[in-house]
């Protein structure tokens, strides 16, 4: 992104946002028709306190690409069966197959922060993981599945500040829960654990990259275009289309046999 693009103080603004976005839109649709035309395969990462923007970020990447290919995983607290199974099978599960590419929105990394911080699980899970999480990686790696992994990072007076508007804000006091409300409390918990997790896992094969987020927009587009920048895709090259004709066979009234049914009512 070019300087002339983003002025370095202050908050993005929005048409140059929207702008920049649609040119890396574009350039996401050339690669779901490269992932899809080659059989890749892809897991994309996302991590961060509340409140980073992490989906806010996954939906401007996916919003202009088909869900069948860009399929993002945002996965509920285990089930009393999931929590006798190994600790990444569920994750596992979830792996992307031929021509996909998965968005985990959190991810199994949850276990180096949220549930050693919130007490979760013991410090032997906690050490457990981090000791095996490089080596499960690079076997994912070495299966030929590209691996991005993103930490979004959000200051403590931009936290706070989307917080206050998440209480206020009745379209958006759903995303504000207990947990948001203690993971606040114990900022310096999740920083030590955050250090601690980037200090292990941040290897050559499988390398962390930080996000600042505290300018969603700007945090938007950064993610967006190093995606772009670390997936080898090639532009496709796509043969014209042109609409065929409608058949007139069996043609009759189809909008006189709607008739009687019952409509929504027109209220705008």
């Amino acid at each position: 992104m070019t300087d002339a693009l983003v002025e370095k103080t202050g908050k993005m603004k929005r048409k140059t946002y929207e702008a920049a976005l649609e040119k890396l839109q574009v350039q996401l649709c050339h690669l779901q028709d490269w992932v899809k035309s080659t059989g890749a395969r892809a897991i994309i990462v996302f991590e961060g306190r509340d409140a980073a923007g992490k989906g806010g970020t996954i939906k401007a990447i996916t919003e202009r690409l088909s869900p069948r290919i860009f399929r993002v995983i945002a996965l509920p607290a285990p089930s009393d069966r999931e929590k006798t199974q190994m600790y990444m099978q569920r994750y596992v599960n979830q792996f992307p197959a031929a021509g996909e590419v998965v968005l985990f929105d959190r991810s199994w990394y949850n276990r180096a922060g949220v549930e050693v911080v919130m007490g979760f699980c013991t410090a032997e899970e906690h050490a457990r993981f981090l000791e095996l999480c490089p080596q499960v990686e690079k076997y994912v790696v070495e299966s030929g599945i590209i691996l991005i992994k993103l930490w979004l990072e959000v200051g403590m007076e931009e936290q706070e500040r989307r917080f206050r508007a998440r209480i206020s804000d009745p379209l958006r006091q759903w995303k504000l829960s207990p947990m948001d409300l203690e993971s606040y409390h114990r900022w310096y918990s999740f920083s030590k654990a955050r250090d601690r997790m980037l200090e292990l896992t941040n290897t050559e094969h499988a390398p962390w990259f930080i996000v600042r987020s505290d300018d969603k927009k700007r945090a938007r587009l950064n993610c967006i275009s190093h995606i772009l920048n670390a997936i080898p895709y090639e532009r496709s090259a796509k043969s014209d289309v042109e609409l065929p004709k409608r058949s007139k066979k069996g043609e009759y009234d189809d909008q006189r046999t709607l008739s009687g049914m019952n409509f929504a009512q027109k209220v705008y």
